[in-house]
């Protein structure tokens, strides 16, 4: 059994945010052995776990220590299975006690677990040592493979501890294809956000855009508290009210927030970028298009098709869009990343990749979005009304944003199908032929006739085409 963690003094409130944090990630079938002498703190750690997953509907939670078994069922309707196994005489008594059926679907609390002989397979044992009044260290081990997430769950605990959120319960927020992770916090002072981030991410980046950003009366998330060596990050909840959940609660509402959206852009555009924002000029976005050539044509066409695709794209970004002075773009901005917040306005979320692009970058990063439709004259409307609030030669701008467009999307299919070959994550496959419809329909604007002809032999990701990048999927998830 390898130690995966380490707090060498906790407090009462530290060794309940522990437990806060641990269910979050715990699932079913997940055991966890509470082990220490008595009065270290294991029923004080099962109570914080235990109510931390029931939510808003958080019950009493006694010890089991005459009961032998208390069963609870958290918020997603998963059952807890919280045993103190102090009083058994006999291991078999388990059977008894219906535990060992409980294993393999409940989330499962076992204080003293030594008197069940074996330990269930790939058990979390949390030990708990008394090291004076209401202090003790506690010890997190288990197989690393099994729990690669505990090393950052300590020092989460920590992090909420020192930054007065020890009270608050976690919930995981649905994150992206990146190594981050989300949870929204509820605690007695309101909501927050934890952006978990391991080293080397991009915490500093983020958090040098979100004062960039904020400086200039854009609203991206304050910042409620920071670690940058752990890569931890505390900041305001702008809520619920995502673009996309909006639009799809309301598809009327689509000419008016994407016009929203564009003004948005159009003042960006009136500041100059960062100068810590790097440049996306011809070079680098031939580079990126290399997933394409590198991931999606291989699979969906014949030998060497598509070779040429980067040759292209920066031969016409030279003569389309070198001369225009670039601005900031947040890169990835989408429905997804976009809140409407209470007052009306939209606040921002995930720009920490921002660069200094050509003006057309973001709008049709917006218009042209790989998980969603956007009606093709919301997308006229925007674009003019974006032409119009520049001052952008009309002709011009829109052979960029064509190429732009194609180049994003071209990517995008490389990613999509490195995600499934590479990574085991097949779900993306889906957006497929939505991104490939707007690479056809900006190909065939007449400035991209040579970005046309690069794409000739390669198929569009039908039926089979992506079934045969399904097939390559390493370890498939859902």
């Amino acid at each position: 059994m390898t130690t995966l963690a380490r707090i060498p003094d906790a407090d009462e409130a530290l060794t309940a945010c522990l437990a806060r944090v641990l269910a979050a990630l715990l699932g079913p079938g997940d055991s966890v052995l509470l082990d220490g002498p008595v009065g270290a703190g294991k029923t004080h750690f099962a109570r914080a776990l235990i109510r931390a997953r029931q939510g808003d509907a958080a019950e009493d939670v006694p010890s089991p220590t005459f009961t032998i078994v208390q069963t609870y069922e958290d918020a997603a309707g998963t059952e807890i299975w919280h045993a103190d196994l102090y009083r058994l005489t006999d291991p078999s008594e388990l059977v008894e006690l219906g535990l060992d059926e409980a294993l393999p679907t409940a989330v499962t609390l076992i204080e003293w677990p030594d008197r069940m002989g074996a330990p269930p397979p790939g058990a979390l044992t949390v030990m708990l040592r008394e090291t004076a009044p209401d202090r003790r260290q506690i010890e997190l081990c288990g197989d690393p493979a099994r729990w690669p997430a505990i090393p950052r769950a300590a020092a989460i605990a920590g992090f909420l501890h020192g930054a007065g959120w020890a009270e608050a319960r976690l919930d995981p927020l649905a994150g992206d294809a990146s190594a981050r992770r989300y949870f929204r916090l509820h605690g007695p002072v309101g909501r927050a956000v934890l952006m978990d981030d391991p080293p080397p991410g991009s915490l500093s980046r983020y958090l040098a855009m979100t004062g960039w950003l904020r400086a200039r009366g854009f609203h991206a998330p304050a910042v409620l508290a920071r670690d940058e060596a752990q890569g931890l990050l505390l900041m305001e909840d702008l809520g619920n009210d995502l673009l996309a959940r909006v639009l799809g609660d309301d598809p009327a509402r689509a000419p008016e927030l994407y016009a929203a959206v564009t003004d948005l852009l159009a003042d960006l555009a009136r500041h100059a970028p960062p100068g810590f924002a790097p440049a996306l000029d011809g070079a680098e976005l031939a580079a990126q298009v290399g997933l394409f050539t590198d991931w999606y044509a291989p699979v969906a066409g014949e030998p060497g098709a598509g070779a040429g695709v980067p040759q292209a794209i920066a031969a016409l970004w030279d003569r389309l869009c070198a001369d225009i002075a670039p601005v900031t773009g947040l890169r990835d901005f989408h429905a997804e990343n976009i809140v409407l917040l209470d007052d009306g306005t939209l606040g921002l979320l995930d720009f920490q990749d921002a660069v200094a692009v050509h003006p057309a970058y973001d709008l049709v990063s917006a218009l042209q979005d790989a998980r969603r439709d956007v009606d093709p004259g919301v997308e006229a409307a925007c674009v003019a009304r974006y032409v119009a609030a520049t001052g952008a030669d009309p002709a011009r701008f829109g052979a960029a944003y064509a190429l732009l467009g194609a180049q994003r999307s071209l990517r995008i299919m490389g990613i999509f199908t490195r995600l499934c070959i590479r990574d085991g994550k097949p779900r993306y496959l889906a957006f497929m032929p939505r991104v490939w419809t707007a690479i056809r329909r900006d190909v065939a604007h007449p400035d991209l006739a040579p970005l046309a002809a690069a794409l000739d032999g390669i198929a569009a990701p039908d039926a089979s085409v992506i079934e045969r990048i399904r097939a390559r999927c390493a370890s498939p998830t859902p």
